[in-house]
């Protein structure tokens, strides 16, 4: 078997030699050395996480997307792609478990972090003592931590950015913030290294876009890691493409007219190239179109020219996030740091439903600082093209993530490997892997050392595998399935084969190499299978402090229901945790 490292067009002389920095570091820290300190730089990587926000499988185009997204093509030419990456469906459990390595009620964030149930332990509206953050396992370790963009973890219960384990920050408290004058229900303070300060400071100005800034204030933490000669760990959690949808009004003139076309159409192209590029094989079928969705050729000329200003201010908002990346990228070589950065890209969550088929277009300057934009479920479903369902469920389309890894120096990845598949664009990996998996990865890729106590309090073990034996060609070792919960949204993946559940309805059950689109169930055919993985995610759910759901289920775009609504807000708030019926 022949092995080929991908080329990488970034090399370049870096100046000063690791060995250097290294000899610098040792007269730097004397006999004081911790164990990090005296391990060689080549062997420890700078970690950069760029998660964005309610973006569909779909919506790049090394996933298959006529959104133009070149840099994050570049990284996945250069790079790693996961056709089978999971996030947990929703923003702050997703966070949760990004940052902790456990499930999100593990971690205390069972739902977004304005819910606290009383007596609960899964649902705390904060970050639990019993979890560590990748903040603190890797200051710890020695590296400079650094996070810029959306928080969502707690800040408003204890657990802000600066309380677990990031040295540096500029953050909001939730998200939706893209402009310095924006207006509305984001009129949310920044707070930067711990203190709240006026969007519009003149640390800051008052004409930036959000997506530059997290980028630019990135690269400010980073020139401080190098200052003090320290590897780096900087997570940057973009709030694009989450609604209210905003963009420059020239990028968004960019996109005009060119989603004329249609859902159908649109989708149907998405799918093909997706095929094309080997991401999805041929005999996975393309869900159908949902009954609340209407044809395109349905639509008046009025209403089609609506929602194509819908998507075109979504689509610059992909677009703008592409180039924030892209300036990440060329911080990072111009510091001549790229190659030794393990860099990694995904979304939290699938693309969002919410507002129902028609979308929210309110104010008179769309995408603009004034505006109400929610993209809604028609265009969703060509974000998560070729899956069902979205934000919210447990269905393919709401857990699947594009998930980019990229480290030149730290990759060999062999172009015949069985964990590994090239294709037009690069290598892709169809292991699954889940959100669980970073921190096993970054405890592994920086020698760090995962604490069974931290600050007095007993620390759960890591729930994810590391997955930097793919960065060689080798299969990753999964002893256990991969477990999702969300609103009573229910799913266990084991193997090829998921259980999956909307809440109150029926359990459904797929083989996942055969129909990874969901089609043919096959719950009442193996009623054995379906059996044993429902016990199996019964078993996690105990021990993971998974609260009962108290409903209403909700629509098939992620709301609650019109009439139950003040109903469902009391249940929350009165619900006590307790076993479920199933």
């Amino acid at each position: 078997m022949h092995s080929r490292t991908i080329p990488n067009p970034h090399r370049r002389n870096r100046g000063l030699s690791r060995r250097s920095l290294f000899v610098a570091l040792l007269a730097l820290t004397g006999a004081g050395l911790t164990r990090a300190a005296t391990i060689e730089p080549s062997s420890r990587p700078n970690i950069v996480v760029i998660l964005v926000d309610d973006m569909g499988w779909s919506d790049i185009g090394c996933y298959g997307s006529e959104i133009p997204t070149p840099n994050l093509d570049a990284l996945a030419r250069g790079g790693l792609r996961f056709t089978q990456f999971y996030n947990t469906g929703r923003c702050s459990p997703t966070r949760a478990s990004l940052m902790t390595g456990l499930y999100p009620h593990q971690a205390g964030m069972g739902h977004l972090d304005n819910l606290v149930r009383p007596n609960s332990t899964g649902t705390t509206g904060r970050l639990s003592d019993r979890c560590v953050t990748l903040g603190e396992v890797l200051r710890e370790a020695g590296y400079f931590t650094a996070v810029t963009g959306k928080w969502h973890l707690g800040h408003e219960h204890g657990t802000p950015p600066w309380e677990r384990g990031f040295m540096r920050n500029l953050t909001l408290r939730a998200g939706g913030v893209y402009w310095a004058e924006q207006r509305g229900k984001a009129n949310q303070p920044l707070y930067l290294n711990g203190r709240e300060m006026p969007r519009n400071a003149p640390e800051f100005g008052n004409d930036w876009y959000g997506p530059y800034l997290w980028t630019k204030w990135g690269l400010k933490f980073i020139d401080e890691a190098l200052a003090e000669r320290k590897p780096f760990f900087l997570y940057l959690a973009h709030c694009s493409p989450h609604f209210p949808l905003m963009a420059p009004q020239e990028d968004i003139a960019r996109y005009r007219g060119k989603y004329r076309s249609g859902w159908d159409v649109l989708r149907e192209a998405r799918y093909r190239r997706q095929i094309e590029m080997g991401l999805i094989r041929p005999e996975w079928t393309l869900s159908e179109r949902p009954p609340d969705v209407p044809a395109w050729d349905r639509l008046s000329a009025a209403e089609q020219d609506r929602y194509d200003h819908l998507m075109a201010i979504y689509a610059a908002m992909i677009d703008t996030m592409d180039r924030s990346v892209g300036r990440m990228v060329d911080g990072l070589r111009d510091r001549g740091v790229l190659d030794n950065t393990l860099l990694v890209f995904l979304s939290d969550n699938g693309g969002n439903a919410e507002s129902g088929p028609k979308g929210r277009s309110e104010g008179d300057l769309l995408g603009g600082p004034d505006s109400n934009v929610f993209l809604g479920m028609c265009w969703a479903t060509l974000n998560n093209t070729p899956f069902r369902r979205y934000k919210h469920f447990t269905h393919e389309g709401g857990i699947s993530a594009p998930c980019i890894l990229h480290w030149p120096d730290g990759m060999n990845l062999p172009s015949e490997s069985p964990a590994l598949r090239p294709t037009p664009q690069g290598i892709v990996t169809d292991t699954p892997a889940h959100l669980v998996d970073v921190m096993a990865t970054a405890v592994d890729v920086a020698a760090a050392s995962y604490p069974t106590e931290f600050r007095g309090h007993a620390i759960l073990p890591m729930e994810g595998v590391s997955l930097r034996p793919l960065f060689h060609g080798q299969a990753v070792a999964r002893p256990n399935p991969i477990f999702f919960e969300h609103e009573g949204n229910r799913a266990i993946r084991s193997g090829d084969w998921k259980l999956v559940q909307k809440h109150r309805g029926p359990w459904e059950l797929y083989n996942l190499a055969e129909d990874r689109t969901e089609q043919v169930d096959l719950a009442a055919s193996q009623p054995k299978r379906a059996a044993a993985l429902r016990t199996q995610w019964r078993a996690w759910a105990d021990r993971a402090f998974v609260d009962p759901w108290p409903g209403p289920a909700r629509t098939d775009w992620g709301a609650v229901p019109a009439k139950p609504k003040q109903e469902a807000r009391q249940a929350e708030t009165e619900s006590t945790p307790g076993r479920d019926p199933d």
